[in-house]
């Protein structure tokens, strides 16, 4: 099973919205509920780099070229994490991957899913 499965990507017109989800199956709570949650991004021909991370006590970091536009949340109970993206713009088109770091236990990615936004 894998450790990160996200959902919620497709194609959306500039302007619109979306939000990707996701789940942790394989943390167990206290796992889960004590572990750094983040999403990074890599747009076409591009580097991977970070769009927003919430930390255990549910604080939050963006980056710049998202601030505003996005919010990103977790459901402990759920073990699931969202991004909440608003007023789209074609740059924000990549494959956006979400990110665990877990207290003293590693780092784990899952498989991404592709955004596409249109002009």
């Amino acid at each position: 099973q894998l450790p990160l499965v996200e959902s919620g990507g497709g194609l959306v017109q500039a302007g619109g919205s979306l939000r990707l989800s996701c789940k942790a199956p394989t943390s167990i709570l206290s796992v889960f509920n004590s572990a750094d949650m983040a999403w990074y991004r890599q747009p076409p021909g591009k580097e991977r780099e970070l769009v927003a991370i919430i930390n255990p006590d549910r604080s939050t970091n963006y980056a710049d070229f998202v601030k505003g536009r996005f919010t990103i949340s977790r459901d402990n109970a759920k073990r699931m994490v969202y991004l909440q993206m608003n007023s789209l713009k074609p740059e924000d088109t990549a494959v956006y991957y979400c990110f665990q770091r877990r207290q003293n236990s590693g780092t784990y990615w899952g498989q991404g899913t592709r955004v596409t936004v249109s002009p």
